[in-house]
Order: C-alpha cells, then sequence, then structure tokens
C-alpha cells in the first residue's frame, strides 16, 4: 500500500527497491520528526547524523541545490529507519 509521506508514521515498513533491478530491502520506520525547514532539521537531528562527512554549511549547500525554496518551506521530516531484510 502506498502512503503519502505526510501520514508516515513509526512501525511503518518502507521496501526500497534497488533501481534497474529486483532486489529490495525492508526498513522499520522508528521514528518521524517533522521540522519547519532544512536549517531546523540540521539543528535538531545534528549534522553528523544526517551526513558525518560533510560540514553542516555544506549540507545546507548540498539539500538547497536539490530543493527549491519553494520545497523548503513545506518543511523537513527526519525519518529514523532500522534495516529489517536485505
Amino acid at each position: 500500500m502506498l502512503r503519502a509521506l505526510e501520514d508516515l508514521a513509526a512501525g511503518d515498513v518502507i521496501r526500497f527497491r534497488i533501481k534497474g533491478t529486483d532486489e529490495t530491502c525492508d526498513v522499520l520506520v522508528k521514528r518521524v520528526t517533522a521540522y519547519h525547514d532544512f536549517e531546523a532539521l540540521l539543528d535538531g537531528e545534528g549534522p553528523s547524523n544526517v551526513d558525518p562527512t560533510s560540514s553542516r554549511e555544506q549540507q545546507i549547500e548540498n539539500i538547497r541545490s536539490i530543493y527549491s525554496p519553494e520545497k523548503e518551506v513545506l518543511g523537513a521530516l527526519a525519518i529514523e529507519i532500522e534495516l529489517l531484510t536485505v
């Protein structure tokens, strides 16, 4: 069953499919936290928990190169997951 991101909740299972293959992995959603914008997400989660290889400033730049300001005003979700299957 497909669900919208705004309906995502702890206890849900997400199946990821590797592009171009039949391989999948399932993850359990442990926590979903909504943030007002990307900066609030990094401040709330800690930049090293989002991407331990990039500085906070680099992460903001990277995220904003993908998502327009119109998308950022919709907010951001932090989704904590646990691998169930490979």
